[in-house]
């Protein structure tokens, strides 16, 4: 990916913390009939690894899990908050005229090379995992144990699993950090537009490192 040095994002917390929050990850690997391009929801476990440990599951329907080559690298590519900047909420469009759009997001590549995994537990426990994170935002959390345990247990069946250790990971936050001068005005403007991803860039924008998604 190509990353100019003043957008590149290197703290791992940060770059783990996009993840958290965009779970849904795309997930690019080489197979038999080529590139193999899925969209899973995936776990990232810092404890395990250099850069921590992806996990998720597929359809056993889903052939990726025979095809992909589980002796080459995979990359999954984290899509954050992204927006259109338009050169009307710049300050400096007053100076001079010379400043045109652009957009701006923050992305995750995590690379690694995948395992697949039948371990009918493994996936019993990635699946109570997986549920117990995205339920908890929720009044009344639902468990994988309100359903019926035949019904779960065919669910287990028919799904594979997937880990990716993750051996090369980077960051691009392309926030407006090469406009300083333009910053509040970006922020501003992003703000009134009143959707969520707009407020969630306007946030990148301001500060970079640590803003909430």
């Amino acid at each position: 990916m190509y990353i100019p040095k003043h957008f590149a994002e290197t703290d791992p917390q940060v770059l783990r913390n996009l993840i958290r929050h965009h779970p849904l990850g795309t997930w690019v690997a080489p197979g038999d009939q080529g590139l193999e391009v899925n969209h899973i929801p995936f776990l990232i476990d810092p404890t395990r690894g250099e850069f921590g440990t992806l996990m998720g599951h597929v359809a056993r329907a889903n052939l990726v899990w025979r095809n992909v080559d589980q002796s080459k690298n995979s990359v999954v590519i984290f899509q954050g908050p992204e927006a259109y900047i338009s050169p009307s909420l710049y300050a400096s469009k007053a100076m001079d005229g010379k400043v045109v759009p652009t957009w701006n997001y923050a992305v995750v590549h995590a690379h690694g090379v995948p395992e697949i995994i039948e371990d009918k537990e493994w996936l019993r426990a990635l699946v109570t995992r997986l549920t117990t994170e995205h339920e908890s935002r929720r009044e009344e959390p639902w468990q994988v144990t309100d359903a019926p345990a035949e019904f779960v247990s065919k669910l287990l069946d028919a799904i594979v699993g997937v880990e990716i250790p993750i051996t090369k990971i980077e960051g691009k936050w392309k926030a407006s950090q090469n406009r300083p001068g333009d910053v509040a005005g970006i922020a501003a403007g992003l703000r009134a537009e009143k959707t969520q991803g707009a407020a969630a860039m306007a946030n990148i924008v301001e500060n970079p490192a640590k803003a909430e998604y």
